[in-house]
């Protein structure tokens, strides 16, 4: 592995963003076992590239995946605290909890 590929940019996850949000051990491992998937991965990469809240069916026109695979995904992924979901009515807008993300890094780089 290159050393850019092990840095994260300053700009991505603020040391005082960091350090205010503390992980559970049980935390620590749902995001470790959700950023296992590939396609966990993805998803959350496209979330959290998006400026602005990333609509549930804009994600299932991009994966060739079933909804109720889809939305297994999105579960795993919310429930590990790294992404928020906010529903109106029959339509739900997906975001990076980035400050959950970065202390997720900030605690794997101690290791």
């Amino acid at each position: 592995m290159s050393d850019s590929a092990k840095t994260v940019p300053v700009a991505a996850c603020p040391t005082a963003t960091a350090s205010q949000v503390h992980l559970s051990q049980r935390q620590f491992v749902l995001i470790a076992r959700a950023l296992a998937d590939p396609r966990r991965q993805q998803i959350l990469k496209e979330v959290g590239g998006s400026t602005t809240p990333m609509s549930r069916s804009y994600l299932k026109q991009t994966h060739t995946v079933s909804a109720a695979t889809l939305s297994h995904h999105v579960k795993e992924l919310r429930t590990a605290g790294l992404i928020r979901i906010v529903c109106e009515g029959k339509f739900a807008s997906l975001t990076l909890e980035r400050d959950v993300l970065c202390a997720y890094l900030d605690q794997l780089s101690r290791i």
